[in-house]
């Protein structure tokens, strides 16, 4: 055997180093995802109430990308010059906070006796239930160790309560982490998820937006445990009606109703289904572009433009940047400032100038029922106002 086993022989060609392996798919993305962000700015967690808001908005690229990498819209928007008082007053979130409290106290009784007299009235009493601790490092480790707790609460039977468990939910290609406020197994094995809010209500009733608002963020937590029941054999039954928590009337007292998110959840499934991947986004982007609030002015304005975006008024209550696009759709002109019901009456006509112009017969194919109908609308105008102005000139007797 020769001296030289394992080594190069003299004179020959010295063997190259060997290449490191390729980064993977979801390595890259999370690279390109931070790169956006800012290397040393932290990524802000996409929550339900977020991902609710990004499904009922699916065409919106720039609210796709900036949830996706983790970017913080509403220092992004002050970074920008308009800031946005979207978001929960911190008076609420300390009497949110208290509310739950109170709620989960005793191992969550309250919580228990409320899911087991109106969701579960057939089963055996709550008494003495589970309540595993869900600790565990990062993120990703709490939803291992979600995943875990709720295997082993199936096969336990009984009742079992889950503080603040997390979730995981594929959102375009990238992970969503989201924390319900409990999901309670019961003694047949099925999952229910309860939402604890402040608001009151009275006489068994709540403010109908709040509620559908909870409803909608419920049903994004149905969709993520549905993706774990999945995973078990059998999978377990993901209940579609969820338990809303709030103060009875204007006490600190629980109460609760059912509400049925079966049409929730549908929408956002769909909804997420189309979303544009946010790797496919990031493509498209110039290269550089970072949406780093530390960014001078200009250069972070130019970033934030290069993605497009769909603005309506719905935005001004779900999104931090609703501000900053309105003024950018007014300086475009464009119809969905008007709202998305319009823009979707008026077809291939995208600017407030277009539709003017086609009503007034100036450009539009006359054919385009969109474009007859605009002019049917300005000839019914114009005659109303002439009736009106003859009214006027006739002298009252």
């Amino acid at each position: 055997m020769s001296e030289f086993h394992g080594s190069a022989s003299r004179g020959s060609t010295p063997r190259p180093e060997p290449t490191p392996p390729p980064a993977t798919r979801g390595t890259a993305l999370r690279h390109r995802l931070a790169e956006l962000r800012g290397p040393d700015v932290p990524a802000k967690a996409l929550d339900a109430r977020a991902l609710a808001a990004l499904a009922a908005n699916p065409g919106c690229h720039r609210r796709a990308i900036l949830d996706g990498a983790g970017v913080d819209k509403a220092t992004l928007a002050g970074a920008l010059g308009a800031p946005s008082d979207y978001g929960q007053s911190q008076f609420a979130l300390i009497r949110g906070n208290t509310f739950e409290a109170r709620v989960k106290a005793d191992g969550g009784a309250e919580l228990l006796r409320l899911t087991h007299t109106l969701l579960d009235p057939a089963a055996e009493p709550p008494a003495g239930a589970a309540v595993p601790d869900l600790s565990a490092p990062g993120p990703e480790g709490r939803t291992a160790r979600t995943a875990l707790a709720l295997r082993e609460a199936v096969a336990a039977g009984g009742w079992t309560l889950l503080d603040h468990p997390m979730l995981a939910l594929d959102v375009a290609g990238s992970p969503a982490f989201l924390e319900p406020d409990a999901v309670v197994v019961h003694p047949d094995g099925g999952w229910t998820v309860v939402e604890i809010k402040s608001f009151p209500m009275l006489d068994g009733s709540a403010d109908p937006a709040k509620v559908g608002a909870a409803a909608r963020q419920a049903a994004v937590y149905v969709l993520a445990l549905e993706a774990v029941a999945a995973r078990l054999t059998p999978p377990p039954a993901v209940r579609h009606e969820v338990l809303l928590v709030c103060p009875k009337d204007f006490s600190n007292l629980a109460t609760a109703r059912a509400v049925d998110v079966r049409a929730q959840r549908a929408v956002t499934a769909r909804q997420l289904a189309r979303l544009t991947r946010v790797e496919t986004i990031a493509e498209e982007l110039p290269e550089g572009t970072c949406f780093d609030p530390e960014r001078p002015a200009g250069e972070l304005t130019a970033a934030v433009d290069a993605v497009p975006a769909t603005y309506a008024p719905e935005c001004l209550s779900s999104c931090e940047l609703a501000f900053h696009c309105r003024e950018r759709s007014r300086a475009a002109d464009a119809v969905t400032r008007l709202g998305r019901p319009l823009r979707a009456e008026l077809g291939g006509l995208g600017t407030v100038q277009e539709v003017l112009s086609a009503a007034r017969g100036e450009s539009g194919d006359p054919a385009d029922p969109v474009v007859a109908a605009l002019r049917r609308a300005a000839a019914l105008r114009a005659e109303a106002l002439a009736e009106a102005a003859d009214r006027e000139a006739v002298p009252c007797p």
